[in-house]
């Protein structure tokens, strides 16, 4: 145990040093000109999958200068490079290249255990393929430097108490009035940006063709149909330029390759401060522009950058000890926010929630239980944020009826189809957590909703905690979103208007190339895709399983998501 805390300890601190190297946020030259500046700095990780290498790369693409002012960091776009231990050095000679576009309000970090598992299985096959997990560049904004301290208290004291760490300030969380630059962050730049990387990694054409594999994860794919679709060279009577002869194939991972946010209802919720798309194109530009309308998706509760932060730092408290008594609830500071989302996420009824009575700090729990209680299917009730990670233990647990009951129809929507469950006597017991492969042990107590439901089963556990704690807290690029970009969501779901229409220059590229659609079996779309895409169904798995899945699963059988990505990667086909 001590040698792993050093081995992590000397890991963070490298990762410490890079970002305040490489991170800095400093005033940049509106207009400035590409450079071909480009950094890869190792990425060392205590993941259990060792045949993998990993790497952050950066790769200046300034803004066009009608962005106007942003931070320097802006005008980079980085990534996540996963590639074969054992293959070769240059992204050129690599058998496959898989890119993946983000879904809403998530990083590259996302990514993690999905790139790692499929890189792996496809050496198992004597395939050496390369996963790109990108980061949006509105992600720029974002500052590690407290959760890559790989301390929890050091990391709340440096986001929340101003205390510096390395010899820096937290410098706070940006507020509209300094986005002005995102105004223009929509599909046009998102796919761009997208281009640009591709095309300054690897320059030739008829090597992009023959090797990439272009998709995402939920509005990923979306993006994903955007770049089929899409002309860079502004002449639609060539082709070798438009997005579709960029990609040999697409995948999907919980959406569809397509043009439409149809599909995704329960993406983003309700609570959000979307505009009202009624208000047409034109007056939402307006309204972006001038900061009338908010530049970023945010919600006072939980989606936001002061308490998505949060998910990382109980990612550290979790990585460095699964199973010691978690302090976190009572050391987090008492503002609004933070209280509110505590009583969102841990009240048991409304009464609870509106009363702050019992609270989270009034409850025993491990590190694991904690992060279970963020980010698990039976925990938390928004569905685009949940994952199989296992269920309390250790003490009598209550079904969860607020904000919606347990019971009837159990179709996937915005709160997902799980039960929710919360420990039930404050003061008493430490509630432990039960990993994903120990539920349906012998010693599992088997926890039933009032009406004699159970609240889970080994087919619908799949992620391994340890594993999200890591991808949360090692990463250099964050596992969420703190800043999306508004104009991103507003310009998809406009996409009927002529402004957005205009960027489908080539609607044929979304059937130029091979797809593959994965499904999470309770995720989003579950019974709502078309029978002829013909999509692989991974069992059990709630939207971000698809992302942090364990190699193996609770049937002994290989995590289907990158078994499924690496036969495809061998063998770009559409499925039969």
């Amino acid at each position: 145990m001590d040698m792993n805390r050093t081995h992590r300890g000397k890991w963070r601190g490298a990762v410490l040093a890079v970002l305040l190297s490489a991170g800095t946020l400093t005033a940049a030259a509106p207009g400035a000109h590409a450079d071909g500046a480009r950094t890869e700095t190792p990425v060392k990780s205590t993941s259990p999958v060792t045949g993998v290498t990993e790497s952050m790369v950066r790769v200046k693409v300034p803004l066009p200068e009608s962005a106007g002012p942003r931070p320097a960091a802006c005008d980079w776009l980085s990534y996540l490079r996963f590639r074969s231990a054992a293959g070769p050095a240059a992204s050129a000679d690599a058998d496959r290249i898989l890119i993946a576009q983000p879904g809403i309000l998530e990083g590259a970090g996302a990514f993690d255990s999905v790139a790692r598992n499929t890189v792996e299985r496809a050496a198992e096959q004597g395939r050496h393929i390369e996963f790109w997990a990108l980061d949006r560049r509105s992600n720029c904004l974002e500052d590690r430097t407290g959760i890559a301290s790989g301390d929890q208290h050091t990391a709340v004291d440096y986001y929340y108490r101003g205390k510096q760490v390395g010899g820096r300030t937290f410098a706070g969380f940006t507020g509209n009035a300094q986005l002005g630059w995102m105004a223009k962050l929509g599909i046009e730049q998102t796919v761009r940006d997208q281009y640009d990387l591709l095309t300054a990694e690897l320059p030739s054409q008829a090597q992009r063709k023959q090797k990439v594999l272009c998709g995402g994860h939920s509005l990923g794919g979306v993006i994903t149909g955007y770049f089929a679709a899409a002309d860079f060279d502004g002449d639609r009577a060539t082709t070798a330029d438009a997005g579709y002869n960029q990609c040999a194939g697409y995948f999907a991972l919980d959406t569809t390759v397509s043009t439409s946010l149809a599909d995704l209802s329960g993406s983003i919720p309700d609570e959000t401060n979307l505009p009202d798309i009624g208000l047409g194109y034109g007056v939402v530009q307006a309204g972006l522009d001038s900061g009338v309308l908010p530049r970023t998706l945010s919600a006072p509760v939980l989606l936001n950058p002061e308490t998505m932060t949060l998910l990382g730092i109980a990612g550290l408290g979790a990585l460095d000890d699964l199973e010691g008594e978690a302090d976190l609830p009572r050391y987090l500071p008492s503002n609004l926010n933070i209280e509110a989302t505590n009583r969102f996420l841990f009240a048991k009824d409304t009464a609870a929630f509106l009363s702050g009575k019992p609270a989270v700090k009034d409850f025993r729990l491990t590190n694991a239980a904690v992060l279970g209680a963020l980010l698990d299917d039976n925990s938390v009730p928004l569905a685009f944020l949940q994952t199989s990670v296992g269920f309390f233990d250790g003490g009598p647990i209550a079904d969860k009826s607020f904000p919606v009951a347990n019971g009837g129809d159990r179709q996937a929507g915005p709160y997902g189809t799980a039960y929710k469950a919360i420990p039930d006597r404050p003061q008493g017991p430490l509630y432990t957590w039960r990993n994903y492969d120990r539920v349906d042990d012998p010693d599992d107590p088997g926890y039933r909703s009032a009406d004699g439901t159970p609240f889970t089963g080994a087919g619908e556990e799949v992620t391994d905690i340890r594993q999200l704690a890591r991808s949360l807290a090692e990463q250099p690029l964050d596992f969420t979103e703190q800043y999306f970009p508004t104009k991103l969501v507003t310009d998809l779901q406009l996409a009927t208007s002529p402004q957005v229409k205009k960027r489908v220059v080539h609607p044929e590229g979304l059937k130029a190339n091979p797809v593959l659609t994965v499904l999470a079996g309770e995720g989003l779309l579950a019974g709502r895709v078309p029978a002829e895409l013909h999509p692989v169904i991974a069992d059990g798995y709630q939207h971000l399983d698809v992302l942090t899945a364990a190699p193996v699963q609770n049937d002994g059988r290989p995590e289907p998501v990158s078994t499924a990505l690496a036969g495809f990667a061998r063998s770009p086909r559409q499925q039969p």
